[in-house]
């Protein structure tokens, strides 16, 4: 990107901006990027493998900061916006490029100082945030917990839908603060459940047709698979069911999908965080979201 300024004199000079969209030829690039820090650049590392880097194809745009005309950070700009080993310079370009666009997306999400940094830089342009997550450890396991796995946690059916969509859209307002359904009624929240149902991600322990447990594996790259969405009814809590429910899914994921499951959970929730170290996650830093 180049941005012209006049300078002393009859002299104009020209200032470049190292930040440009990045597209197919700079692919070997990004996936460095991505492969220096799998968990942080998961959600971009998934949908660079299904669509490549020709946004068009994809929902999102990728940018990149390159001051010595090598690609150093990346961002995923998007319906979340999502930076990759994001220096300082490379998050001011980026805060730079960004504070003059409109806001679409729904969240920042990634490694928290480079979240935090960058929201500090859009704030004056974008406004309040409906909520800032300053600290979310970032959880990582390589191996079968110790903890026995509960044997009724199971891959919910295409055909149990309507019976995961209730226990969905409830983990859904309770974690984000608002419903899924208040846009479009729910229709692509539901199409998403769906989804991951008919995809083999989505994991549920019943009581008759009502779901008790439900977890998913929202994102699958080759380097991991991040689990989000994982939710205990509220009539079930503090039974001690969570700790075996979810060494099921970490055993199956292990097995079935990729070599590490991750997932990054708030800092305030110890009931939860107890359940992950039991299951033998161990930290690998810390996220931010910041949420709108």
């Amino acid at each position: 990107m180049r941005v012209r300024g006049r300078g002393s004199g009859n002299v104009v000079a020209v200032l470049t901006v190292p930040i440009r969209q990045l597209g197919e030829p700079e692919r070997t690039a990004v996936e460095r990027i991505l492969d220096a820090d799998p968990y942080a650049g998961a959600q971009i590392a998934e949908r660079v493998a299904a669509h490549g880097l020709n946004w068009w194809r994809s929902d999102g745009r990728i940018y990149g900061y390159e001051p010595a005309r090598r690609v150093e950070s990346i961002i995923w700009s998007g319906a979340h916006l999502v930076p990759v080993g994001a220096t300082p310079p490379a998050i001011a370009a980026f805060a730079d490029l960004l504070s003059h666009e409109p806001r679409v997306c729904s969240s920042i999400i990634g490694r928290a100082d480079a979240v935090l940094d960058l929201w500090d830089r859009l704030s004056v342009h974008w406004g309040k945030a409906r909520d800032v997550r300053p600290n979310q450890p970032l959880l990582v396991t390589d191996r079968p917990p110790a903890t026995p796995a509960d044997p009724e946690v199971r891959l919910v059916r295409p055909s149990e839908v309507d019976q995961l969509f209730p226990a969905a859209v409830a983990m859904y307002t309770e974690e984000v603060g608002v419903s899924p359904l208040q846009d479009d009624g729910g229709r692509g929240y539901r199409r998403r459940v769906a989804e991951l149902a008919k995809g083999k991600r989505a994991y549920a322990r019943f009581a008759g047709d009502q779901v008790i447990f439900k977890a998913e594996l929202a994102i699958i790259t080759r380097r991991t698979t991040q689990v989000q969405g994982v939710w205990v009814h509220p009539d079930y809590r503090g039974r001690g069911i969570a700790t075996s429910a979810m060494a099921a899914v970490v055993n199956d994921a292990l097995r079935r999908v990729a070599p590490t499951v991750s997932l990054y959970v708030n800092d305030y929730n110890t009931a939860a965080r107890r359940v992950y170290q039991r299951c033998g996650f161990v930290s690998a830093g810390a996220f931010a979201t910041v949420l709108f």
